[in-house]
C-alpha cells in the first residue's frame, strides 16, 4: 500500500498539468485506489506495453486524447504469435520492416474512456503505460490485480 501510493505521488509530483490536458490515470479496480496518474495534452499520445507471455516480444497499444476521448490508434506486434493477429476491417496491416507488424488507423474510441486490465507477472509480461517519455510499470505495483485505466478531464474543466 505505501509502495503504490508513493509511486502514484512520485509520478503526480513530477508533472504539470498544461492547461488544455486530460488526466490518464491507473487505478485498482475494486478499492479506487491510485496507482498513477498522468497529464496527457490534448492530442497527445501514450502506449500500454506488455511482453508477450509465450515469446517474451514487447507488444503495445497506443493511444490518443482526442478532445477528451479516449482513441485506440494503432498497435505494434512483431509477430503473429498466440493471441495476436489483425482483424480484417479494423484497421491497416503494415509491415514493421523487421518481421513484425503495425496495424495503424485503428480509431477506435474507448467505451466510457476506461478499461479494466489484469496485469500480468512482473519478472515477464510486465504490463506497462508509456506517456511523454516516463515509463511506469503497471505490474510492479498491482501484479494480477485487476486496474482501471481512465482518461478524465482536467480538474476544473
Amino acid at each position: 500500500m505505501r509502495g503504490r501510493l508513493f509511486a502514484a505521488l512520485l509520478i503526480s509530483a513530477a508533472t504539470t498539468l498544461p492547461a488544455s490536458a486530460a488526466i490518464l490515470s491507473v487505478t485498482e479496480a475494486g478499492s479506487g485506489e491510485l496507482l498513477a496518474r498522468f497529464p496527457v495534452k490534448a492530442n497527445g499520445t501514450w502506449c500500454v506495453l506488455w511482453n508477450h507471455s509465450v515469446k517474451g516480444f514487447e507488444v503495445s497499444d497506443c493511444y490518443q486524447n482526442r478532445k477528451g476521448r479516449m482513441v485506440l490508434v494503432r498497435s505494434h506486434l512483431p509477430d503473429f504469435a498466440a493471441g495476436l493477429d489483425h482483424i480484417p476491417g479494423r484497421g491497416r496491416q503494415l509491415s514493421d520492416g523487421m518481421g513484425g507488424y503495425w496495424i495503424e488507423d485503428i480509431d477506435e474510441a474507448v467505451p466510457g474512456n476506461s478499461y479494466v486490465l489484469r496485469p500480468g507477472r512482473y519478472a515477464t509480461v510486465n504490463h506497462r503505460i508509456q506517456v511523454a517519455g516516463q515509463t511506469f510499470s503497471i505490474s510492479r505495483v498491482a501484479e494480477h490485480d485487476r486496474v482501471r485505466i481512465s482518461l478524465e478531464p482536467e480538474p476544473g474543466k
